[in-house]
């Protein structure tokens, strides 16, 4: 065994100590990404993903499929530390076998986007609390073609992002209510995982996790053990998330969208909002956060 010191760089992660904090960021793996895209001198733009347009497979076949994926797979390894494009490049991962020009030019967007805050990774700081808290969300039907829902969770460790998700649901949902109790039990899951990983590294959590949810009829139902029939083709989630429940090892809570920071993981976002969200994940600067910006 050796000793190295202090941690700077991990997998092609950069890792810059301020103060108490860690700085991660993948800085000089964006500036290699936009070399090899030939778009280091693009003009950025404010978010990754616009607001609106939902992509689907119109439009015509790429020149460079291989070129697509290669950039699309890259991009997916710098959601490591940026959790802020986690739902852009999900959502053009869909196509990956089949790219077409208006994935190509979403694609190009969160280049756009990743040339404007190159400045940027994610920040782990010291924590007074030890807890997991998660918010978890859903966009209801938002795939226009097979009106498929998008799931997304964040789970804290007390005051930092450790985990998140930004996945498309394998089966189509008649509710929003629906949609968003498969979002929970997709959440509930990973923090399972997640207590049990603390207990192993013998930092067992004392409380249950906190699962804030925007849908009040999701959060009705995980705590009504009467079983409807609107409820049946979802009998599976229903039961393993009140099985969670009624052990004690989770609650689920409303919040309102507006406090709601899985919205970024389900859909476009406007600036403002979008901004706002990306903040509160730990996502910023290294000299935004000396300045008590993030």
């Amino acid at each position: 065994m050796k000793d190295l010191g202090e941690l700077h760089h991990f997998l092609g992660m950069e890792v810059q100590r301020i103060g108490d904090d860690l700085f991660l960021s993948q800085h000089q793996y964006m500036i290699d990404i936009l070399n090899r895209a030939g778009m280091a001198d693009c003009k950025p733009v404010s978010t990754p993903v616009d607001c609106n347009p939902k992509l689907s497979t119109d439009g015509f076949p790429v020149q460079d499929a291989t070129d697509f994926r290669s950039h699309a797979g890259a991009l997916q390894y710098l959601t490591f530390t940026r959790s802020d494009i986690a739902y852009a490049v999900q959502q053009i991962c869909l196509y990956m076998h089949d790219p077409r020009e208006p994935h190509l030019t979403a694609l190009k967007r969160i280049l756009r986007y990743i040339c404007g805050t190159l400045h940027m990774g994610l920040v782990l700081r010291p924590s007074s609390s030890a807890e997991l808290v998660v918010y978890s969300d859903a966009d209801w039907a938002g795939c226009l073609e097979t009106r498929k829902s998008t799931s997304g969770f964040a789970v804290f460790l007390g005051d930092n992002l450790v985990s998140w998700s930004s996945k498309r649901q394998n089966t189509v949902s008649r509710s929003s209510a629906e949609a968003e109790y498969r979002a929970v039990a997709n959440a509930v899951a990973e923090v399972s995982w997640l207590r049990q990983l603390l207990h192993e590294l013998h930092a067992p959590l004392r409380r249950a996790v906190l699962v804030y949810c925007d849908n009040i009829s999701t959060v009705y139902m995980t705590a009504n053990p009467v079983q409807h029939q609107r409820t049946k083709h979802i009998e599976i989630d229903l039961h393993f998330v009140r099985d969670r429940v009624a052990a004690g090892d989770v609650r689920v809570l409303h919040v309102p969208t507006t406090s709601q920071y899985a919205d970024i993981f389900t859909k476009g976002l406007p600036t403002t909002i979008f901004d706002e969200f990306r903040s509160s994940l730990n996502v910023c600067g290294a000299t935004d956060r000396t300045a008590g910006a993030c």
